[in-house]
Parts: C-alpha cells; sequence; structure tokens
C-alpha cells in the first residue's frame, strides 16, 4: 500500500522528539502478568486449554510487565531475494501476476500476456484476501480446511515488467500502444480464485465456475445515499446508478453474511485532468489537481471510451456528456459475492470516500448492532467507523448482497477523535447535524458522503499518521490500526495519538470501545507498539531488539485464536530497509493496555517486496499470505536485463524459500505457508 502509488513514506530522519501519551506501555509498565490473565485475554478458552503445555509460556527473561509469547521461532533479519521462515516450516506459491485463474502454474511469460488475456489471468501487487470455506457441494462453508475460495486485491502493477521493453510511449508521455494499457487496467481489481487440496498441497482448481476476474472495466453498481445522486452521472450512467469496475484495491473486510469487502485506496493518481475548471473539495481533497497526468497516462491511448473515462476534462453541455464526474465513482467499499459470479458488484456509499484501507468487522452478536473500521491511507487522514442501524439477524447468514442490501445502504458513519487523556470520541457524519450544513457544502448525506474528507475536517477529527489496516481481537473485541508513517508532521503538529515528528517508522493504535460496544459512540485509547530500527536509540520507544525491530506496519490481523501478525510495508533505504527486508510478526496481544506485547519475527520476504494479505484455514494449518511487488525499483531500461533486476523472484515455486539465478521477471505472489509436521501455525 504505498503513499501515492509509488512513492513510501520513509524518508531517513533522527528522531530527537519526545514520547507524551500518557498510555504508552513504556510509561505505565508496572503490573506483572499471571499466566491464568495470559489465557483469559490472549487466546480463546478451547486454544488455549489445548495448548496450554506449548503455546504460552510465561514471559521468562522478557521482564516484568511482559505478555505472553508465542511458541515459534524468531528469524533473524535478512536482505536476501527470498522469503526467509522458521527452519520447521514450508512454504509454496500458489498463484502468481499472470498465472490462469482456472489452471496451476505460469504458461507464459509476464510480457507474453495480451491485455484482454489478462482479464482471466491473476493480477498484479496481490494485496488483502479472505479464504471463504467451500463445501463439497460448493455451498459456503466456514469450516472447510481444503476447499475454498480465495477473494484477493490486485492493487497496482509493476509497470515496467508487464511488457516486452517497457511500457511504450511518445516524446510527451501519450501512450502509443492501445493493448498495453487495456493489459495494465486489467492487472487491478479482485480475484475470486478457488482452490483445493490435492495430495496434502493446495493448488487452484481447473475449470472453476467460480473462478473469475472483477477489474476496472467490470459493470458495478451504487447504492446507499450516494445512488443515483449528481456526483456520480457521467457518460457511461447518465442517471448515476452504475459504473465500470473497481480500482487500485487495497485491504478489505467480510461480513456475517458471507460477501467480501474490497477498498478502493489510491485511486485518484490514475487520472488526467484537463480541465480549465479549479477543482472542488471532492477533488482537491483527495489529490486530484488542475492539469493533473494520471501516473500510467490511460486517458492518452486513444478514443475509445475505455481511455476516454480517465480524462476529466469538461467537453459536454453537462455531466451526462463526459467524464467530469468519473473520479467520483471510485474510493469507495465494494461488495462482492465470492460464489454468486451472477451478482453484481456494488459500491457500498454509506461507507464514505477515500483512500480505503479497509472495512473490517467488529464483533458479531446476535440481536446487537455491529461495526466496520476503516482507515484512511494518507497523511493526516482519520479513522472512520461505519454502524448499521439494524442490529445482526443470524437468519441472514450466507444472505449474499442481497443481506448488504439490508445492512449497508443504512446506518451512521463516524470519525475518530483522539483525547490526550488516552479517551475519544467517535463523531457522526451526519448532513444537518454540527458543521455539516448546506451552508458549510454539504446540502445532503450524499455530498458529505461524496466529501468524507472535508466533512470529517470540519467535525474536528484527530489528524492521523497514516492510517492503514484494521483489525479486530476476536476475543476482547479491541480495535487495532496501523499507522504507517508521516514525515510531513512537524513538532508543532504532535499530538498524544501521533506524537513522533518526522514519524520514519510508524505505529499501531489499539482502541476498546466503551462497554465493549461496537455501535458506542466513545472509547479507550493506546499506542500498543512503535516501529523503528533497534539500533536508532532515539526513535525505539519501544525498546524493540535485532530479533523483532521493524518499521512502516502496514497490514494487520488478528486470527481467531488470538494471534496478531504485523506485516510491514517499509521503505528499501531508510535506517530499517537497510537492515531488513520487509517483514510479517507475531505476537499475543495482552489483555491489558498497560502490558508490554512480546513480539517475534516470522516471515522476512525478497528484496524490494511488501508483506500483505493473510488468512489462514479454520484449523490453523494452513495460512495463506501475498508477497507483493518483488524488485519494483527495477528500471524500465533494464527489463531485457535480468542480471539487472533488483529481485527475480520467486526463482522456485515449489519453495518460496530459495535464492538462484536473476532470468525470469519477478511477480507477485500468494503463498501457502505451512508447518514441516503437519500441527497448527504458530505453536
Amino acid at each position: 500500500m504505498s503513499l501515492d502509488r509509488h512513492e513510501h513514506d520513509t524518508e531517513n530522519v533522527d528522531h530527537g522528539d519526545v514520547l507524551n501519551s500518557p498510555n504508552y506501555f513504556g510509561n505505565v509498565l508496572s503490573a506483572t502478568m499471571n499466566r491464568r490473565e495470559v489465557m483469559r485475554g490472549g487466546l480463546s478458552a478451547a486454544v488455549a486449554a489445548s495448548f496450554a503445555g506449548s503455546a504460552l509460556s510465561a514471559c521468562g527473561g522478557d521482564g516484568p510487565g511482559s505478555g505472553a509469547v508465542v511458541g515459534t521461532k524468531n528469524v533473524a533479519r535478512s536482505k536476501d531475494d527470498r522469503v526467509v521462515i522458521p527452519s520447521d516450516y514450508s512454504a509454496y506459491v500458489l498463484f502468481a501476476t499472470g498465472d490462469l485463474l482456472n489452471a496451476a502454474g505460469a504458461d507464459k511469460e509476464l510480457d507474453a500476456i495480451t491485455g484482454t488475456e489478462m482479464a482471466s489471468r491473476a493480477g498484479d501487487h496481490h494485496d488483502g484476501m479472505y479464504f471463504f470455506g467451500l463445501s463439497a457441494a460448493g455451498a459456503l462453508d466456514k469450516n472447510s480446511n481444503d476447499r475454498g475460495v480465495i477473494a484477493i486485491n490486485f492493487e497496482n502493477i509493476n509497470q515496467q515488467f508487464l511488457h516486452a521493453n517497457g511500457p511504450t510511449a511518445d516524446a510527451s508521455g501519450n501512450r502509443t500502444v492501445a493493448d498495453e494499457v487495456v493489459k495494465e487496467i486489467n492487472a487491478h481489481g479482485v480475484g475470486l480464485i478457488e482452490v483445493k487440496k490435492n495430495a496434502g498441497k493446495f493448488e487452484v482448481v481447473s475449470g472453476s465456475a467460480l473462478s473469475r476476474r472483477i477489474t476496472p472495466e467490470t459493470e458495478a453498481k451504487f447504492a446507499g445515499p450516494v445512488a443515483g445522486s449528481k456526483w456520480v452521472k457521467t457518460k457511461h450512467s447518465t442517471d448515476g446508478l452504475t459504473s465500470r469496475g473497481t480500482l487500485n484495491n487495497c485491504a478489505y473486510g467480510y461480513t456475517p453474511w458471507g460477501t467480501y469487502l474490497t477498498c478502493e485506496e489510491n485511486w485518484a493518481g490514475y487520472f488526467d485532468n484537463a480541465s480549465d475548471a479549479t477543482p472542488g473539495v471532492e477533488y482537491s481533497r483527495y489529490g486530484i489537481s488542475k492539469g493533473q497526468k494520471g501516473s500510467y497516462r490511460w486517458a492518452t491511448a486513444g478514443s475509445d471510451d475505455r481511455f476516454a473515462r480517465w480524462q476529466l476534462n469538461t467537453v459536454g453541455a453537462d455531466a451526462s456528456a463526459d467524464y467530469r464526474n468519473e473520479a467520483n465513482t471510485f474510493g469507495w467499499v465494494v461488495e462482492i459475492d465470492p460464489i454468486n459470479a451472477a451478482a453484481t458488484p456494488v459500491k457500498r456509499t454509506t461507507f464514505g470516500r477515500m483512500a480505503h484501507e479497509c472495512a473490517y468487522p467488529s464483533i458479531i452478536t446476535a440481536g446487537k448492532k455491529f461495526a466496520f473500521y476503516q482507515g484512511d491511507d494518507a497523511r493526516f487522514e482519520y479513522v472512520y467507523k461505519f454502524v448499521p442501524n439494524k442490529a445482526w439477524d443470524a437468519s441472514d447468514a450466507n444472505g449474499g448482497v442481497s443481506a448488504g442490501d439490508k445492512y449497508l445502504n443504512d446506518g451512521v458513519l463516524y470519525v475518530a477523535k483522539y483525547n490526550a487523556d488516552g479517551t475519544g470520541t467517535w463523531i457522526p457524519l451526519v448532513a444537518g447535524t454540527g458543521a455539516l450544513t448546506a451552508a458549510n457544502g454539504f446540502a445532503d448525506q450524499a455530498e458529505v458522503l461524496v466529501k468524507t474528507r472535508a466533512a470529517a475536517d470540519a467535525a474536528g477529527a484527530t489528524k492521523m499518521d497514516r492510517p492503514e489496516w484494521c483489525s479486530v481481537d476476536h476475543t476482547t473485541g479491541d480495535v487495532y490500526i496501523t499507522l504507517t508513517n508521516n514525515t510531513s508532521r512537524t513538532a508543532t503538529q504532535v499530538d498524544a495519538a501521533n506524537p513522533r515528528a518526522n514519524n520514519t517508522f510508524g505505529h499501531i493504535m489499539r482502541m476498546r470501545e466503551a462497554g465493549n460496544d461496537p455501535a458506542a459512540t466513545s472509547f479507550t485509547w493506546t499506542i500498543f507498539v512503535f516501529g523503528s530500527p533497534s539500533t536508532n536509540a532515539a526513535s525505539n520507544l519501544s525498546e524493540l531488539t535485532a530479533d523483532n525491530d521493524f518499521a512502516s506496519p502496514d497490514g494487520l490481523w488478528n486470527d481467531p485464536r488470538g494471534l496478531m501478525w504485523i506485516q510491514t510495508d517499509n521503505g528499501h533505504t531508510n535506517d530499517m530497509g537497510k537492515l531488513c527486508n520487509n517483514q510479517m510478526l507475531v505476537t499475543i496481544p495482552p489483555s491489558s493496555f498497560e502490558v508490554k506485547p512480546v513480539i517475534k519475527r516470522f516471515l522476512v520476504g525478497p528484496s524490494e517486496c511488501e508483506i500483505t494479505g493473510i488468512d489462514m484455514t479454520p484449523d490453523g494449518k494452513t495460512m495463506f499470505m501475498n508477497i507483493q511487488h518483488p524488485g519494483e525499483e527495477t528500471k524500465a531500461a533494464d527489463v531485457n536485463t535480468p542480471a539487472n533486476y533488483t529481485s527475480a523472484w520467486p526463482y522456485d515455486r515449489s519453495d518460496a524459500t530459495k535464492a538462484g539465478t536473476k532470468v525470469s521477471r519477478p511477480r507477485s505472489a500468494t503463498l501457502v505457508i505451512t508447518k514441516k509436521d503437519g500441527g497448527v501455525i504458530g505453536f
């Protein structure tokens, strides 16, 4: 989830700032957590009982006030061009960029795949994903461990590797080969890929009727207050009820009725804007400027409508004659039915419009309201949650997008304000309340949602250090949010929730709703851990060591058994990047805010990758996780000189831990990780 689609916010800055959060665990460590408390707060009762003898241990040498210890070996830092995992684990590639959706393995080199062909293959930059278990009959089965559909986001592209000689353009940067642009478009979006165990190993199911792609050109429809409004009327949809596709899909969510939520993140940079008009806040607050040229210049590839839609200028009498509003059709949470290909994807506008990182659900309890937590990934943006107006009815399980219509088209979007005393407030973003009046530019709820960032500004929410993934502890209901970094924050802009100026290394926030109620309007919070290389004493506020130091936390997942997995998207040249490639760590969050977590490094990825996306089978014996954009800094001029690649991973699809000779172009990929003895991961 790179900032502005290509740039990591990771300048090498010396930290001399002083922590001022009263809830930071380093300032309040005083209590020792006993074994009984560890089991009550860290794992479910069933798992704790099963693994009490081996999974958890007292903190031992970690000092008073430390939490439980995950029972895996710790891996050392690595700068190797390979995947590094504990010696008692194995990892192999399940599918990679360009692979067929309905067959195993790679049948073509990346540059030999046509634009049309890419629409039926795995896209690029594998990101957030979710495993939907299937029964033998092909129905959703939450207990299935050997068959399922993986819903997966394809966020972005390593453009240089998709084409024979990199992208083709004229001296002005205009694209001259239309099929190259079609290929790039189709490498974005979402995939639904059926997988099944065969001889003990997962593989892509050949000929599956469930496997399919959703690209930026797939028909979608709007739902909620923005549907049919003036903001989303275009030449393609003159009534504002439909749109085409989904773009720059980053993190994810899922629903208790069996659907997938994909989140549109950094969509603004894809558009050209030749309009003479000064953009309104519905564009300017998202980074769209007058005279902007899109990063890939898709708008210049020809007069066909599939290219013209990426140009925002005004050419007709009203919005029905051009694509001046096309960028308003992105920035949403999109609901997808993983097993019903006939169900049209739905853009749920009640979640608001932003650089969405996630829409992660709270604990779901029958008869009670629930919530979805969201981060807006940009410097000084906000943390949100959406609470449907209807309480959960368990009879709606497996209800598909029809159940989504029931719960997601009506509710309240909130934005978070963090107070210095460790308390916080959820501020409702509702037209006609507070500053959200017509006089201030919010005529109705549709306008509030299209201008979500401006509405949060007006409401006085707390500006955060790039809120990315959200996750919820399945045992406590606590909410965790990664704040990846923000080197633009000055010493005069620090606050309790974002206490470091020039925040190169990021931190993770922990929140607890009042009364453990997801619909509550107040909460308490603390900073769970600060990222930093252990070699930087000034920034190493969490006292990390060479065994667990990290920077720029991004992907995050609390698994159902109580383990938290932390994934990083750090730059490759800052202090931490010089020590280690991006990585995945694991910990058991202590039940108390005042207890320090014990974190272990579980995995290190290949050169110039990002680690992102994770899920497991219900038995905890198979992990799916993603390696995104290895070798991303390779120059387009070097695409036909493999020796100059900055990565050529994967070298051996059957063993992701192997390095080799740089021959083939690198690919993003989804891995399967298991214990060699067939046991439960993390124990």
